[in-house]
């Protein structure tokens, strides 16, 4: 299948741009943020998030290209994590630090915790360094003390840096400030299972299936097709958008999750799960194989812009639902997207994906990348898809 060897083509594209142009040689670790302009910002803060997103991203790629470099790659995002961003004292995860390496903001998201996980236990995966996977425990074993909500199941969003109350909980700006969100969730699930994969500890299994069945009784809404984003602690929900790309994602990643743990019976829930999530995506869908970004709920208000990160998404989430039902027409929609992406996403220039663009194609002046712009999304794309297309 020719999209087959696309993507092989597309992830060494995709992670020779990281190697070329995200090492920082002057302060160690990578760059903070590189511009769309690709001005590298060097005194940038340096992102917990991409850190641990460039330590999975190679980590997972390396079995498949075989390319000692990449797995170098992992080495130092594995080393500036464990010199710098693990908090020694109160086992948490720095969000972020300053351009020398000292702690900036120094809150427990347990968003960046879940990644770390997720990063560590991939790269323990491609490497087998025991210190990898000791401190995934470790943090696995924080997220559980600390974050886990005994009383309402589920849980919290965010702690200071000694693991007190914050008020602020947001991931981002754009974030309602509420106590659960689907997006951490989300994540935290995916590392737990990650973690799974290589350390086959019963509890874990448990807590990672109760977690599954937490987010299939609270953020799939059966009846809209789509995941409710924010609750309270009492997981009254606080509506806000439809995330388009957070649908086709968990789509696919949820039943991953299932799988990955070897339970028969939520897997089977999130197989049909899959279903109605996918079909919640496609209505993002534009007619030149786009899809859009989000849709405000309270005044149905499309955000017209088309990011990276959803299309890579879409993607995975299509092909999956082509193996559940073997309707060719996933996979023809992947292939339109693929299209799309060529056209519009991909810089041709510098290489990489642009942030993305908006209604009439126009640029969105955001980081090739930074905080939020990591070699993650694409990558896993087409890592799933090399893995998956026959």
């Amino acid at each position: 299948m020719e999209l087959k060897s696309q993507m092989h083509n597309e992830l060494r594209s995709i992670l020779d741009y990281w190697v070329n142009n995200a090492i920082d040689e002057k302060n160690g670790g990578f760059i903070g943020t590189i511009d769309y302009t690709e001005t590298k910002q060097y005194n940038d803060p340096k992102g917990s998030v991409l850190n641990a997103r460039i330590l999975w991203a190679f980590s997972a790629s390396y079995p498949i290209t075989q390319n000692k470099e990449h797995l170098q790659m992992a080495e130092r995002a594995f080393d500036y994590i464990t010199r710098y961003f693990y908090d020694r004292e109160y086992g948490g995860i720095f969000w972020s630090l300053n351009y020398d390496g000292t702690p900036n903001d120094t809150k427990n998201q347990i968003y960046a915790l879940a990644f770390t996980i997720y990063g560590l236990s991939e790269f323990y995966a491609a490497s087998g360094n025991e210190e990898a996977l000791k401190m995934a425990i470790a943090l696995y074993e924080k997220i559980e003390e600390c974050s886990f909500d005994s009383l309402h199941k589920g849980y919290f969003e965010a702690f200071t840096r000694d693991w007190q109350p914050i008020d602020d909980l947001r991931l981002s700006d754009k974030d309602a400030n509420e106590k659960k969100t689907m997006n951490t969730h989300l994540h935290i699930v995916e590392a737990y299972a990650n973690l799974y994969r290589v350390w086959k500890d019963e509890k874990l299994k448990q807590v990672t299936a109760n977690l599954l069945e937490t987010i299939d009784k609270y953020f799939i809404n059966t009846d809209t097709k789509h995941l409710r984003l924010f609750f309270n602690e009492e997981w009254v929900e606080k509506q806000d958008v439809v995330s388009y790309g957070h649908d086709i994602e968990a789509a696919w990643l949820l039943q991953w999750c299932a799988e990955a743990i070897e339970d028969e019976s939520l897997t089977a829930i999130y197989k049909k799960h899959a279903m109605v999530l996918t079909e919640g995506a496609l209505e993002g869908l534009d007619t030149d194989g786009g899809l859009w970004y989000e849709l405000e709920m309270h005044n149905n208000h499309m955000i017209e812009e088309k990011h990276w990160w959803p299309q890579s998404e879409l993607w995975i989430g299509l092909v999956n639902a082509w193996q559940l039902t073997g309707d060719k027409k996933y996979l023809d929609l992947t292939q339109k997207n693929w299209e799309f992406v060529q056209q519009y996403i991909l810089d041709k220039t510098n290489g990489e994906w642009v942030w993305g663009v908006n209604k009439d194609y126009s640029l969105i002046e955001k980081d090739k990348a930074g905080f939020w712009k990591c070699p993650y999304h694409n990558s896993r794309a087409c890592i799933e898809l090399i893995k998956r297309l026959p």
